[in-house]
């Protein structure tokens, strides 16, 4: 033991008069009259380097993609000529058709009166135990089955509705149906609480019922009418449903977090990033995406595989474009402006999900509303009755599924199942992105989320019109398009 001490400090001598022996010879090079100007140094693109300033690569890359898309910008120009028109897109809010003279987009609208109120009266029957519980569900599940069905038969039947104007529709009526859901389970929840309450004795939960009476600093009980927090059966009225049916959230609470005023510059540059952001993404798609999709139709439909991919990648990059600029305006823009002026508080509407590393992080964060309702009203409640978290989790996507091609198939009359197999997909194509990270590190699997997102969403309308074509106007007219 004693030697390999000493071995150890013989060793730890020797490096350090090493080290004094290169620090001598560096000083005397200095002192020579040659003059020296070289000295142990990495390359700045060598990681060992440490160097990481690459501001002016970034600057030459934005410089580089500006030139490319002005350029394609005046190709674009050139060939199509401005096919921006404003006034088109005022039948998103009549979605009345170029020949229609009614406004059906209008009037289901107004009829999705009809369904929130049959869902108010009948959580107000259940609390004052008029109606009886199984009597009273059954009545919700009618009442959300035929809110999702109506627009589809109307749609299917009437005609004047223009696609702008179905696509609202069916997008108002989904979100209907997930923030009606929420409003019945939470009522539910709140009933079974409550008869717990009056047949039992034990102690009472903090995030209910002991809040009816609590000491404060100076012993004295505060009652819920002290606290301000609204207790169920109270929360049953309109003006409590129609702030959440409003409200920028899919999931009910009695008492929501609330600001104490409304930031009046937050509100204005809002409402301008909803006005331009709009009309950004309307041009976009009028410019750009309308003759890529066109364009890709013989191709496509020819399954000319080269030709087929130019036009993909083409089209991706506006529908990406578009795409980003929707998720802003959405997400940031527009439920900011909701949340400001109803005072809402809570503005965790999305994560970083352009850093995520594979497709399951990627729906955990984009969409934190929908993932939200997804693990309160759905995941965990199956958990709890026993079922395991595969199942529960592909459940989660059979209804984002379902919804995603509810809200294309419907507005295009055209009953194919591209959207629904896409966010199918995504439960494999999660499995394969968590691998490639794994055995190729966060980057890659960065990558390949980046290129589902990229790439899918303009394969799915490619698919999507040229079936819309088929179907609606037969196989015949492929050939009008053969010239372009």
């Amino acid at each position: 033991m004693s030697e390999q001490v000493e071995r150890m400090h013989r060793r730890t001598k020797s490096v350090t008069r090493a080290e004094e022996i290169q620090a001598e010879e560096q000083k005397a090079r200095k002192n020579q009259p040659d003059k020296p100007c070289h000295k142990p140094r990495d390359s700045l693109f060598s990681w060992n380097s440490g160097f990481d300033n690459f501001t002016g690569f970034v600057n030459w890359a934005f410089l580089l993609l500006s030139i490319g898309g002005i350029r394609l910008l005046l190709e674009n120009f050139i060939k199509y000529g401005i096919r921006i028109d404003p006034i088109q897109w005022l039948y998103i809010l009549t979605g009345q058709d170029d020949s229609g003279s009614e406004h059906p987009s209008i009037v289901l609208i107004m009829y999705s009166c009809v369904p929130v109120m049959l869902c108010l009266l009948t959580e107000k029957g259940l609390a004052v135990e008029i109606i009886p519980n199984h009597v009273g569900m059954f009545v919700h599940v009618v009442n959300l089955i035929a809110l999702n069905l109506l627009p589809m038969a109307v749609i299917h039947v009437k005609d004047g509705f223009s696609l702008v104007g179905a696509s609202t529709v069916t997008t108002l009526y989904s979100i209907l149906f997930l923030k009606l859901w929420s409003y019945v389970q939470v009522n539910m929840w709140c009933r079974l609480a409550r008869l717990n309450n009056k047949s039992s004795l034990r102690r009472q939960s903090m995030s209910y019922n002991n809040l009816r009476k609590r000491k404060n600093s100076d012993g004295r009980e505060d009652s819920l009418e002290d606290l301000k927090l609204v207790q169920y059966p109270d929360n049953l009225n309109l003006k409590d449903i129609y702030y959440f049916l409003l409200a920028p959230t899919l999931c009910y609470e009695l008492n929501f977090p609330k600001t104490e005023r409304i930031r009046k510059r937050f509100l204005i540059k809002r409402i301008i990033e909803v006005v331009l952001g709009t009309q950004l993404i309307f041009c976009v798609i009028q410019q750009y995406m309308i003759p890529s999709v066109k364009n890709s139709l013989i191709p496509f439909s020819n399954m000319d595989y080269t030709k087929a991919t130019e036009r993909l990648l083409k089209l991706a990059i506006p529908n990406h474009l578009a795409w980003l600029c929707m998720f802003y305006i959405m997400f940031h823009s527009w439920l900011n402006l909701l949340g400001e002026i109803l005072h809402f508080a809570d503005r965790s509407f999305y994560g970083d999900w352009w850093n995520c590393n594979n497709i399951d992080s990627f729906w955990r964060n984009w969409n934190l509303p929908v993932h939200r309702w997804a693990l309160r009203h759905l995941y965990f409640p199956l958990i709890e009755m026993g079922y395991g978290k595969s199942l529960a989790s592909l459940a989660v996507f059979f209804i984002s599924a379902f919804f995603h091609e509810y809200m294309v198939s419907v507005p295009l009359k055209t009953y194919k199942i591209w959207a629904f197999m896409g966010m199918m997909a995504q439960v494999p194509l999660s499995h394969f992105s968590k691998a490639i990270e794994k055995a190729y590190g966060p980057r890659f699997g960065n990558l390949v989320f980046w290129a589902s997102i990229i790439l899918g969403q303009p394969l799915c309308i490619m698919m999507y019109y040229h079936d819309y074509i088929v179907v609606r106007y037969g196989e015949s007219l492929l050939e009008d398009y053969s010239h372009i």
